[in-house]
């Protein structure tokens, strides 16, 4: 997994608890990095995970509920730092649209190394917009965080339904937008 998830994780753990916390997860979860993250670098997913239980353990929130604030967080970063990729698109759905067959590419490109979730999607229900998401790290509650931060940054709203499933070592989730 990229450092920049890693960075920015920490960065919402230092602005949501304090720096104090970062140090004790990093103490706390015997890291094989020790925490020592670079935006550019690759380190194992399960570093996040532990980091995340331990916050989960220490703050009271269940892991779900973390990783898709994380979601949120990533997807103000990702507004701010790649805004290009949302100014080629005015809607959520269009933007989401785009996510394995561009913007996916283009950050493949720059991080040949990156292990990235797949994305698909059915919009041949004018009613719903299907995505489907698959990842053998299983982030769903972050994709669904990022989706959710998305639509905030367009100004929509949509109910999000959501369906996850497990396929050998994959992760597949649903999500279903429809107009709220």
């Amino acid at each position: 997994m990229k450092g920049l998830v890693f960075t920015e994780f920490q960065e919402m753990v230092s602005q949501s608890f304090g720096d104090e916390m970062v140090d004790d997860l990093i103490d706390s979860c015997e890291l094989a990095s020790e925490g020592a993250y670079t935006s550019v670098g690759t380190y194992d997913s399960a570093e996040l995970v532990a980091m995340m239980i331990e916050l989960s353990q220490r703050t009271g929130t269940e892991v779900p509920v973390l990783i898709r604030a994380f979601g949120h967080h990533l997807g103000k970063v990702f507004t701010a730092k790649f805004g290009d990729f949302f100014a080629e698109v005015d809607s959520t759905i269009e933007f989401l649209k785009r996510i394995d067959n561009h913007i996916h590419v283009e950050v493949a490109k720059l991080y040949p190394d990156a292990e990235l979730p797949v994305f698909s999607f059915d919009d041949s229900d004018p009613q719903h917009f299907v995505l489907n998401y698959e990842s053998s790290r299983g982030f769903a509650d972050l994709a669904q965080g990022l989706i959710e931060e998305t639509m905030q940054h367009y100004g929509e709203h949509f109910a999000i339904e959501r369906t996850d499933s497990e396929q050998g070592d994959k992760h597949l989730c649903r999500f279903v937008l429809s107009a709220a």
